[in-house]
């Protein structure tokens, strides 16, 4: 919702502008003196910010950016501070973000094939790998997860990441994520998903793919014949079609009133039916006591009638992981 309603005010601004009218939404960076913007914002999140050379910005030079960002015609700015000798030094591996290249003249980050480098020879990671043992390569790209996992989350121990411990258990969170991808690609030279802590949630995990991707370049490579590998065009991946229509096999769902299938559920909505029923008594709720006619009194219930699922007192907490007491407040 945040990011729909800044894109909204986006869109206004450019509107107005179109149309000769005042108006201009400013992306602003963060105060070094906004308890409400940095409040919310750990140790760990500030130095994530600053190993991209993003900067707080003091009160008079957002004041001076305010003033500035009226003497212009463009609909958006990014009133921001940054380190530019920071984004110089995340050229070289290729880490700097998309949006902040032209601020360096940093070329666009190239794709490096992971089983050849520009000699045609391996890259010293694959070069390494293929000397030891599955065992070892595991660990050898383990070590580099974790090492680079333990970076992001600005750990100074190499030991201090769990291997089998899930990537958020640990504080990862969506940017950290991103930024541990970054890191790992500009290690490896592949092109991993930007999902790839969330489809492979521990550093195990990541590694044992890592290895699978790199390791199955290096096969690739070597099936390719000679002749295709001195072209400089990479081998393009000719995409699969099926005409054959998609077939549901079978639906299943659970709603108050009743409902067990789709088609009882479409014959509740088109019989204007009612799916409201008395508070259930197999909850071990205490019925009496729970029931208050006022709103306004605390600990109790107003109401004595709900939607509820009929059998959800047979639900099997401790199979799907969560707590009794979250179970029977379904």
């Amino acid at each position: 919702n945040y990011a729909a309603a800044n894109m909204f005010l986006d869109a206004l601004a450019a509107r107005r502008r179109a149309r000769g009218l005042a108006g201009v939404s400013l992306a602003w960076g963060f105060w070094a003196e906004r308890s409400d913007m940095t409040g919310h914002l750990g140790e760990v999140d500030m130095a994530r910010m600053a190993r991209f050379g993003m900067t707080p910005l003091t009160a008079d030079e957002g004041l001076a950016l305010f003033d500035a960002a009226h003497t212009t015609d463009d609909a958006l700015l990014v009133p921001t501070r940054m380190d530019v000798a920071v984004l110089r030094a995340h050229a070289r591996p290729g880490t700097t973000p998309a949006l902040l290249r032209h601020l360096i003249g940093a070329p666009a980050r190239r794709v490096i094939d992971a089983a050849a480098d520009d000699q045609g020879g391996a890259t010293a990671l694959v070069r390494r790998l293929m000397d030891l043992s599955r065992s070892e390569r595991e660990d050898v790209l383990l070590a580099l997860v974790t090492d680079h996992a333990g970076a992001v989350l600005g750990h100074t121990e190499s030991d201090a990441i769990a291997p089998d411990r899930a990537f958020s258990d640990i504080g990862f969170d969506s940017l950290t994520a991103v930024e541990l991808r970054n890191r790992l690609n500009a290690a490896t030279g592949l092109r991993l998903p930007a999902t790839l802590v969330f489809d492979y949630p521990t550093p195990t995990a990541v590694a044992r793919h890592i290895l699978g991707e790199v390791m199955g370049s290096v096969q690739a490579a070597a099936e390719t014949p000679a002749l295709d590998r001195t072209r400089a065009t990479p081998p393009v991946r000719k995409a699969t079609t099926d005409d054959e229509p998609i077939a549901i096999v079978g639906m299943g769902c659970r709603f108050p009133g009743g409902v067990r299938t789709p088609e009882e559920l479409w014959q509740l909505l088109i019989s204007g039916g009612d799916a409201i029923s008395g508070l259930p008594d197999d909850r071990g709720w205490d019925l009496e006591g729970l029931y208050h006619p006022d709103p306004d009194h605390r600990g109790t219930a107003y109401a004595r009638e709900g939607g509820f699922l009929y059998d959800a007192g047979d639900f099997d907490p401790e199979f799907f992981g969560i707590s009794p007491r979250e179970a029977l407040a379904m």
